[in-house]
């Protein structure tokens, strides 16, 4: 590439962790994934992305059990600190527990922590829920929570369905103070006509909120594979409804792994955006991940 890239989007697990629910697979969105139930280690992670010129990384929280969210950050903290990756941390604490402050300080108090991740996203396709009922954005103690993270300059990582915007939308006006983070780019999971033109829609209407940034991430997740021209629709779709500086990559590695390797995923993005303009390459690639994760 022409410039360096941040990659906004990755988890480092172990296999313990994968396994905590009985050693058996959890149901998820991106489909079986017992080819990558195995540790990925922060150096396997490091070989992977070096040669592709990415010189900063975001570790998402990634599902460990919810009693274990201090010791995720602690187990972040000890890799950067023997390898100088990754750049910055996202945690996760349940903002639905009315003590959940006395978490956050906890996660706070870890150098690289930028924000937290609770994932939202309910949809009638019980397959696709994450959350235990879909109007947890409505939830006053949920709200309550989120006032710490707009106290501390904290990113919010959001990951909903179209089905959600409305609530969304309220929920980034409360909080103007907090930039929200939609992953996954909001998750287009049918690709019906009707499909597209109700996730189109859904990004029409977030796009007057100025604190929604949009993540072009995980965009194999539901085609269970990586697809240069589905990644060029999508990214050229959500810029021209966003401009480029709302915009960030990520790899969603390793779970980008179940079909495809670190190299063929990132020169899929950079075929699929090879036409922009430099600027809005950079911006994607690097400048506003940058600016959101405070990576200096």
């Amino acid at each position: 590439m022409e410039f360096p890239v941040i990659d906004s989007h990755h988890h480092v697990w172990m296999k313990k962790d994968l396994d905590w629910l009985n050693g058996e697979l959890q149901p998820r969105i991106f489909g079986d994934y017992t080819d990558i139930k195995k540790d990925y280690s922060i150096e396997e992670y490091i070989d992977d992305v070096i040669p592709y010129d990415v010189v900063k990384s975001v570790y998402i929280q990634c599902n460990w059990p919810e009693d274990k969210c201090e010791e995720e950050a602690l187990y972040i903290d000890e890799c950067f600190n023997a390898s100088g990756w990754p750049s910055a941390f996202i945690g996760f604490c349940d903002l639905l527990n009315p003590k959940a402050n006395n978490m956050l300080e906890k996660l706070l108090a870890y150098p690289l922590t930028r924000g937290i991740r609770m994932q939202l996203h309910w949809h009638k396709n019980k397959d696709y829920s994450f959350a235990s009922r879909d109007n947890i954005m409505e939830d006053k103690i949920f709200n309550k929570n989120l006032e710490f993270l707009a106290k501390n300059q904290l990113v919010f990582e959001l990951q909903i369905f179209e089905n959600q915007v409305d609530q969304a939308i309220a929920l980034a006006n409360r909080f103007p103070e907090i930039n929200f983070i939609l992953q996954h780019a909001g998750m287009p999971h049918d690709d019906t006509k009707d499909g597209i033109e109700k996730w189109l829609n859904f990004m029409k209407k977030l796009a007057p909120i100025s604190n929604i940034y949009i993540k072009l991430s995980g965009l194999g997740t539901f085609i269970h594979k990586n697809d240069t021209s589905h990644i060029k629709f999508i990214v050229e779709s959500v810029l021209s409804i966003f401009s480029s500086n709302r915009c960030l990559f990520g790899s969603n590695f390793p779970i980008e792994k179940i079909w495809c390797n670190y190299g063929e995923l990132i020169n899929s993005y950079k075929d699929a955006t090879k036409d922009l303009k430099l600027i809005d390459k950079k911006n994607i690639f690097y400048n506003t991940a940058k600016k959101l994760y405070r990576l200096g």
